[in-house]
């Protein structure tokens, strides 16, 4: 619906003033209520001076021109209003009514006036329209009309058995769904769209809440921004400071603070420029209110979309390929640098993925200003986009990423349940697993508040255009909505929670890398201090690659039975575990002849003492020989070197015996761990 007066040259000014001051006696010629702009499209009297005194004098709004009421159509008419008084054409005052005020008819009937009748009045008032300067509307083209040559209104369109105003409101209203106000209207060119109409751009500031509401919510994001921004930052340069303490599996970690460090950071540039980037400004005037950005024109809402969409997707991407390789440090069994030889694919994924996602958005021209948070943003007023670029990745990433957890956490806990570790490592693994447990709570509650927030906004968004448009429409002048069953207003509390998890998903980073050696690692740093033993892992992803823990992983077979270093009863097994428990045996009788030497070294010692100070040895010594212990103890010796070859004998043997595809069967008797234990204990 555009103004049909054209009026290129300089000598039309006069007649535009005549417009403007036809706008205030317009008000004067239509005759009915101020206070409502439309009748809820039941037929409806005519109010229009120039449609007076014809064969009906019902019609109904919106016209065929799409006008919203009666004075929107009084305006448009108001540039033939000089060719209708200087009667032209017998034909143009009834032509234009057909079109401006049209005949109410029974419900679904429409009667348009005949082409015939176009062109004899065009054809009349041609040269007055020359002299007046005012072009024929494109709207009004004849060839747009039947091919006929009949008066209007026919004889058909006022045969109708009641007087139509006396007709029930049901029997004649229609749903015309939403009309764009002028206030809201966008150039073409721009691409915009809202509630399905094109060229039309929500109002800023928010169409939902008042600006009191908006204000206190934007302080609450700004806040909790800063706090993200803070955790993330802190991670990241926690890392910096020692980049070889992260190893895999817990690298992704840091990728993932990364990218909601960013996210956090265009909040909170969000917060700072309030509407100047998510709205556009006003044009008071044209007539036009501050709408919505939408579409890539404006640079600086194109960059927030970008990065604040990229880095969201892509810490949801990195989360899983932290339950990946958790998963492959605990079920496959893979050690640090097997996992980090899939560093490559795993970069690819998180920022290929993303990336891919963001590129397509683009080019389908679908960012959109967020007014309540001042950024921009995807699926805002667009349902469609919101369920697939939205709801369907973050869901897919938290099924998958829950299920390689859970697998994870489930193959750790049998490993601590059915191998036997040392103590020590024990205490780590159980403490890893408790961290991965918190670690994952921490993230998957904000997350799953988020999709939750955006599929009840998915629900019930609906409802809320509905409702926002039943309010305004009488303030805009356009159609109020058919048969509204429903109405519903949002919670601003939903939405700040919908913003405040977004951005709470990006702390529990902070609590991973929480420690007393970071503590030590900054004081360092501070005092211009660095670690000699950079190259060290942190202690809960130290827990996988602990000698004893991944021996025993790596050279434990499911199907086969546990073989445990306190029984002394034989058990079958493959040579693998054979030479496992060999290896233990030895590792055990090594400890204790540690042990025998340390006593030694401390007999000699106090042997030299009690020659230098004449030292007497206690009643009953005397009578022993000083050395009669010692053919016993040389004994052992040559038995503990003896097992050092041992040792390397069957250490070569067991790595030559797991080379083999063939496993032999070895028994080991009780006597011989009988006879280790009493070496070891002799000794």
């Amino acid at each position: 619906m555009g103004h049909i007066l054209d009026v290129p040259s300089p000598g039309a000014t006069c007649f535009r003033l005549l417009m403007v001051l036809y706008l205030f006696t317009t008000g004067m010629c239509i005759h009915m209520d101020s206070g409502g702009s439309h009748s809820m499209f039941t037929c409806e009297s005519i109010g229009l001076r120039m449609c007076q005194d014809l064969p009906y004098n019902t019609t109904f709004m919106p016209n065929l021109l799409n006008h919203y009421d009666q004075q929107t159509a009084a305006l448009a008419m108001e540039p033939f209003h000089p060719m209708v008084n200087l009667q032209c054409s017998p034909d143009l005052r009834p032509f234009l009514c057909a079109l401006y005020a049209p005949v109410c008819m029974e419900y679904g009937r429409v009667s348009l006036p005949c082409r015939g009748l176009c062109i004899r009045a065009k054809r009349d008032c041609q040269k007055l329209l020359d002299m007046f300067d005012v072009t024929w509307p494109e709207e009004t083209e004849c060839s747009r009309f039947p091919d006929c040559d009949e008066s209007y209104p026919r004889a058909e369109d006022l045969l109708v058995d009641d007087d139509p105003t006396d007709q029930s409101p049901m029997s004649v209203q229609r749903d015309y769904g939403f009309w764009c106000p002028r206030e809201l209207k966008v150039e073409p060119e721009l691409g915009y769209k809202f509630l399905g109409v094109r060229d039309c751009s929500p109002p800023c500031p928010n169409m939902y809440f008042r600006r009191e509401e908006l204000a206190f919510a934007r302080y609450i994001i700004g806040a909790v921004s800063i706090v993200c921004l803070s955790a993330t930052l802190f991670t990241f340069l926690t890392f910096l400071i020692d980049v070889t303490r992260f190893r895999y599996p817990e690298r992704p970690i840091i990728f993932y603070a990364v990218c909601y460090m960013m996210v956090s950071l265009v909040f909170f540039l969000g917060f700072l420029l309030e509407d100047r980037v998510a709205c556009n400004a006003a044009n008071a005037a044209q007539y036009k209110t501050s709408t919505v950005t939408q579409g890539s024109h404006n640079k600086v809402c194109t960059l927030f979309f970008m990065v604040l969409y990229f880095f969201t997707m892509a810490g949801s991407v990195w989360w899983v390929i932290l339950t990946i390789t958790w998963f492959l440090a605990a079920v496959p069994k893979w050690g640090s640098e097997a996992i980090e030889k899939k560093a490559l694919l795993f970069h690819a994924s998180a920022w290929g993925i993303p990336g891919l996602l963001t590129v397509t958005l683009l080019a389908m021209n679908k960012i959109e200003g967020d007014n309540i948070s001042g950024v921009c943003f995807v699926g805002l007023y667009d349902v469609h986009t919101l369920r697939w670029f939205v709801l369907a990745p973050l869901c897919l990433d938290v099924l998958v990423g829950v299920s390689l957890l859970l697998v994870g956490i489930v193959a750790l806990n049998r490993v601590r349940m059915e191998i036997p570790l040392e103590k020590e490592n024990q205490d780590k693994l159980v403490k890893f697993m408790i961290r991965i447990g918190v670690f994952s709570v921490l993230y998957l509650l904000p997350l799953l508040t988020v999709v939750g927030c955006y599929l009840y906004e998915q629900t019930y968004r609906s409802d809320w255009e509905v409702t926002w448009v039943q309010e305004r429409c009488r303030e805009y002048h356009i159609p109020c909505p058919y048969q509204v069953e429903q109405t519903s207003r949002p919670d601003l509390v939903l939405f700040l929670m919908k913003y405040i998890m977004l951005l709470v998903v990006g702390i529990p980073s902070v609590f991973w890398v929480g420690s007393k050696k970071t503590c030590f690692e900054w004081a360092g740093f501070f005092h211009g201090r660095r670690r000699k033993d950079s190259g060290a892992v942190n202690e809960s992803g130290q827990v996988l690659q602990e000698p004893d823990f991944s021996q025993s992983l790596l050279l434990r077979d499911p199907n086969t039975p546990i073989i445990r270093k306190s029984r002394g009863t034989s058990t079958q097994g493959t040579s693998t575990h054979a030479s496992s428990t060999h290896l233990a045996m030895l590792d055990d009788v090594r400890s204790k002849a540690s042990s025998v030497h340390s006593k030694m070294s401390s007999y000699h010692g106090s042997l030299h003492r009690s020659r230098d100070d004449r030292h007497t040895p206690p009643r009953g010594a005397e009578e022993r020989p000083l050395y009669g212990s010692m053919p016993r103890l040389n004994e052992q010796l040559s038995r503990h070197e003896s097992l050092h070859r041992l040792d390397g004998q069957s250490r070569h043997g067991s790595m030559r015996d797991l080379s083999k595809a063939p496993s032999t069967n070895i028994r080991h008797a009780s006597g011989a761990n009988h006879a280790a234990e009493e070496d070891g204990a002799t000794a």
